[in-house]
């Protein structure tokens, strides 16, 4: 696969970087840099996410994909790659920033996703290629995360612990001037603890798409075709699953006492969404909209 390089003031993409503390000398990247001044919006959080942790990162992402935002990540395990599949699944422009030496990706396991990225007109950017030397070391995740925060318009940490990695691409988001999004969790969960601190700490609530795109890009108008909802389902039980989903309603015990059906006529509807690919399982007896 190409790999093109480009100092960041000679590309409309890249030229913020200049500003930013220890600005890259040169960029490496594979597929295509945006060229448009539409939205950016990184997404960050833990390696390894909860169901809710999933879904809202896939709801975030897939809703700002669909706006026309495009979406940056560190193409790591977990939230990252989480979000760029969901931003990919909906159409959207996806940046990955990786540490490795480009045509190396790291991890390996997320090399499918690196090729879609591309193939779906986005880029994976490094600042490093094959034979520069360059051993990934702890503090090179660090040096990415400038990068990450620095390109996009702000940043969304939908999970991330107190000790959390992701809490460092907050902190570069805000020494450089970015607007950092938070997702507020449940405050029994180790796994939102470092996102509440940082709403404590004055950091924006992110509750929907719509927060963060008022924030950054108010008179911004997606250059996606609008689409009709559909009612979810072709059948009534199966629209009545969908729609309680949808209200919020998650556990599966729940859903058919809600939905009033019998426990067969549940489980039969219940099975055809799924196999229709409208729902998935988040594991628990719980399930979320695709």
């Amino acid at each position: 696969m190409e790999i093109n390089t480009v100092l960041p003031e000679e590309h409309i993409f890249t030229k913020r970087l200049v500003n930013i503390a220890k600005p890259p000398k040169r960029l490496c990247f594979m597929g295509k840099l945006p060229d448009t001044h539409a939205p950016r919006v990184a997404i960050v959080g833990t390696r390894k996410p909860s169901n809710y942790g999933r879904e809202v990162t896939e709801r975030l992402a897939t809703d700002l994909a669909q706006a026309g935002v495009i979406i940056i990540s560190g193409l790591a395990l977990g939230v990252d790659s989480i979000a760029q599949t969901a931003a990919l699944n909906a159409g959207g422009t996806v940046i990955g920033v990786v540490t490795s030496e480009l045509p190396d990706i790291a991890p390996r396991s997320n090399r499918g996703l690196a090729e879609n990225i591309i193939k779906q007109g986005g880029a994976v950017l490094s600042e490093w290629m094959r034979g520069d030397g360059m051993k990934i070391r702890k503090w090179s995740f660090l040096q990415r995360n400038r990068l990450v925060s620095g390109l996009a318009d702000a940043i969304i940490i939908t999970e991330a612990a107190e000790r959390s990695g992701t809490l460092n691409t907050a902190a570069y988001a805000l020494e450089q001037g970015r607007d950092v999004f938070v997702v507020p969790g449940n405050i029994t969960s180790p796994l939102s603890a470092g996102c509440n601190n940082l709403l404590l700490q004055g950091a924006n609530p992110a509750l929907s798409a719509k927060d963060v795109l008022n924030a950054i890009a108010p008179t911004w108008k997606s250059t996606q075709p609008t689409q009709c909802a559909l009612p979810i389902g072709s059948t009534p039980a199966e629209i009545a699953i969908a729609q309680l989903i949808k209200n919020g309603v998650r556990d599966g015990d729940e859903l058919q006492k809600q939905s009033g059906l019998s426990a067969a006529d549940f489980a039969t509807a219940l099975t055809m969404l799924e196999i229709n690919g409208a729902i998935k399982p988040l594991g628990a007896n719980n399930w979320t909209l695709r």
